[in-house]
């Protein structure tokens, strides 16, 4: 690899830096070529990226952008995954690491936040955010449905009583 292209790697990888919501770092030493391309696959189906860069060119990318300084934990062969999404990538990869016992997780970064292996299985088990949405819209439409049948309810009682008194009426 030349230097122009190592130029281009890095930029390209501070581009991603720059562009995502969290990085995750993670080893994946003697994962098949297939088992890789599935992760890739997953990956990107939720709307993240797979990469796998030079230690070095990934340390040369991180001082010029606004993410937290994780090349101490960019050693041996490491992949990194990005998305916009801060939820997407430790997601994907936590479940990932799940199935495949040879990929492990070392850390990554939130924005200007390391974390390590742990920051990053707890933040895959936080929901999505459109998860969050659905919620936040399910709770926002709770109380008018709340409301609605309040407004209703008086007027059934009031039939349900009355029902009653013909059933008995009808029965003497």
């Amino acid at each position: 690899m030349d230097r122009a292209e190592k130029a281009e790697v890095v930029s390209s990888l501070q581009q991603a830096f720059a562009g995502s919501g969290a990085v995750v770092v993670a080893q994946y030493t003697g994962l098949s070529v297939s088992d890789f391309e599935k992760l890739r696959v997953q990956m990107k189906q939720a709307g993240g990226q797979v990469k796998v860069a030079k230690n070095r060119l990934a340390k040369l990318a991180l001082k010029d952008t606004d993410t937290a300084d994780i090349s101490d934990i960019l050693t041996g062969p490491t992949v990194l995954a990005y998305s916009e999404d801060p939820i997407t990538a430790p997601k994907v990869a936590k479940k990932f690491a799940d199935s495949n016992s040879k990929f492990v997780i070392l850390g990554g970064a939130m924005g200007s936040t390391a974390l390590d292996a742990d920051g990053i299985k707890a933040l895959a088990d936080l929901p999505s955010l459109d998860e969050l949405r659905a919620k936040l819209a399910g709770l926002l439409v709770q109380p008018a449905t709340n409301i609605a049948r309040l407004a209703k309810e008086p007027g059934a009682s009031v039939a349900r009583v009355i029902s009653a008194y013909s059933d008995k009426g009808a029965a003497a």
